[in-house]
């Protein structure tokens, strides 16, 4: 007789487990006229075939795929500045760094003919731009050629442009996002299958594809030094969230958007529940180790030239140094490297060029439409613009630094780039992009795919998108525009495609309010395309659409701002604190 086998099977675990049992992240609605669970929105109907059988390393290339194949199409159509003299656009602008990273020597970078599209972003970028234009070189030399590519827009040259701005998502944004989405999801509560639902969803984003592989910028390059940041703090390791955040900032200056949320946080985890003075020390420690090695590259060139007997004597002196109340002594050996680090500075942070260039969704264009800024001086409007932020990300900062919880950290990185975006000194449109990132991954936390998050969340990247129709109308991106955001809201669940966000008595709804606010807002983006389409504006006022493109956003995005807030104090726990307190003093 055979002896019986001890061996039992492995029980799988299926993906889905506890969506099924509970109906607590959004991804399952009730069938009210069947009793049975259904998908709550189409992204989750589309994902429902590998709910629980297929595994998530077949699921994740699929969705790369996908995501890589919206973005490719997207970088089929125009982009910024072509055929556009006489400055031809972001396009030019990102290609004559990589001409004059790769032909000039270092000390030269930052002082370089300014007029036409002097280098203005800090060292990271300069990297990634020589190293680009030293690939691009080998393959043909003509694209990044001194002085003669200028407006150069050979169909090739834009095709390896498109797939660098691909190449650099995919190596840096996309495995931030995923590793992030992980982490966060797992802290949260979130299975793996709902957390591949907001994957999806974050990496379909309608702006960020349409700005960087319509428009043409790296802004995902920043952006995925930015995620990394928050992937390390959700993972407790502080000091490289330092080295990250050390490099959104090396690669993009408007990184700063989140700089106090990070200060917060850090300063936040030394002192509370203790203070721990070590780790204090070491965050301070790496943070400035990270700048040095991010500056060290850009100092030894300068070292170079001046070994190899480049004068700097000649090149103009920035402000910002002559600012100072002492004399520096051009003979002197660190001159060189004086003035090199002050001109980087100067280019990196342009108050010469006022409030705001172009009409903006916040709130010194909208104050500008009703009441001209121009007649006060550029000092008095950077003091209000300062004032005006500080008064705004304090509320975000103070409850993350008093409740320094890892649960809480996308929330406060919204709250304080909305702050930023709304009150700061020169903001463009394409800046929406720092605050819709964090307020889009809050779709994957507990309840992130309900319709009380996912309205909000849809809200304010359709909201985005629209706000900057009038920057892709001129890149003739209208279509790319059109299809993407529309894709994006129909998947979500929403307007104008699909209300399934706000139908009643679903769970986690809105209230009637929100949702009035919320429609009202949506038929006004469409109302205005259809007035944009077909009237034209008076001759008087050639700008009365984008105007009130302008205002309707501005208070869109504040309310934005206040739901972050809201939702991050509410999360806190601070007022449950204080209502025990009270509750324990009146025993």
């Amino acid at each position: 007789m055979a002896s019986q086998s001890t061996h039992k099977p492995r029980r799988r675990r299926k993906i889905e487990e506890g969506s099924l049992a509970h109906v607590t992240h959004g991804t399952l609605d009730l069938d009210r006229s069947t009793h049975t669970r259904k998908p709550a929105f189409p992204l989750v109907a589309f994902l429902w075939p590998a709910k629980g059988t297929v595994s998530q390393w077949v699921t994740l290339p699929l969705i790369l795929m996908a995501a890589g194949l919206f973005r490719w199409s997207t970088s089929l159509w125009g982009y910024s500045g072509y055929q556009s003299p006489p400055m031809h656009g972001d396009f030019e602008a990102q290609r004559h760094w990589m001409e004059i990273t790769k032909h000039l020597p270092v000390s030269q970078w930052y002082f370089h003919d300014l007029q036409w599209w002097g280098l203005d972003y800090p060292l990271l970028t300069a990297y990634h731009s020589w190293l680009l234009g030293v690939i691009g070189s080998t393959i043909n030399t003509e694209w990044f050629a001194l002085y003669k590519s200028r407006a150069l827009d050979d169909p090739s040259l834009k095709i390896y442009m498109r797939a660098s701005v691909f190449v650099s998502e995919y190596l840096i944004y996309i495995p931030a996002v995923i590793i992030f989405l992980r982490r966060f999801s797992k802290l949260q509560g979130v299975n793996i299958w709902e957390a591949t639902i907001a994957l999806l969803a974050v990496l379909m984003q309608p702006a960020t594809i349409l700005i960087d592989h319509g428009h043409f910028q790296y802004n995902t390059v920043m952006l995925g030094f930015t995620v990394a940041t928050m992937s390390s703090m959700v993972a407790g390791r502080p000091l490289w969230s330092c080295v990250f955040f050390v490099g959104a900032l090396g690669f993009k200056q408007m990184a700063l958007f989140y700089a106090p949320a990070v200060f917060a946080y850090l300063l936040g985890i030394c002192v509370i529940p203790k203070i721990d003075l070590m780790r204090f020390l070491l965050i301070a420690v790496v943070t400035v180790l990270s700048f040095v090695v991010l500056y060290l590259p850009f100092l030894l060139g300068v070292g170079y030239d001046l070994y190899r007997g480049e004068s700097m004597q000649d090149l103009p002196v920035p402000p910002v140094l002559a600012s100072l109340p002492i004399s520096l002594n051009d003979d002197s050996w660190y001159y060189g490297v004086i003035l090199q680090l002050a001109q980087s500075i100067h280019r990196i942070f342009p108050f010469a060029r006022g409030l705001f260039e172009d009409k903006v969704a916040n709130i010194w264009c909208a104050i500008h439409t009703f009441h001209k800024l121009h007649k006060y001086s550029g000092s008095l409007l950077q003091r209000a613009a300062l004032l005006a932020t500080s008064v705004a990300i304090a509320p975000p900062c103070l409850i993350l630094f008093l409740k320094p919880r890892k649960e809480l950290v996308p929330l406060a990185f919204a709250a304080t780039s909305w702050a930023f975006f709304l009150c700061s000194y020169q903001v463009h449109e394409k800046n929406v992009l720092l605050p819709l990132l964090p307020m889009t991954v809050l779709l994957g936390s507990t309840g992130g795919l309900l319709p009380y998050v996912r309205a909000w969340v849809g809200l304010a990247n359709m909201l985005g998108v629209w706000t900057m129709f009038p920057l892709l109308k001129r890149d003739e991106l209208r279509v790319p525009y059109f299809v993407i955001s529309l894709l994006w809201a129909y998947l979500l669940g929403l307007p104008p495609l699909s209300l399934s966000a706000y139908h009643e008595g679903i769970t986690g709804g809105l209230n009637l309010f929100t949702k009035i606010i919320h429609l009202n807002i949506y038929l006004a983006m469409a109302g205005w395309h259809v007035i944009e389409a077909f009237i034209p504006p008076p001759k008087d006022k050639p700008d009365l659409w984008t105007v009130a493109n302008v205002l309707v956003g501005t208070v869109g995005f504040g309310l934005c701002y206040f739901w972050c807030l809201w939702n991050l104090f509410k999360q806190s726990g601070l007022w449950q604190s204080e209502k025990a307190k009270s509750k324990t003093k009146s025993q």
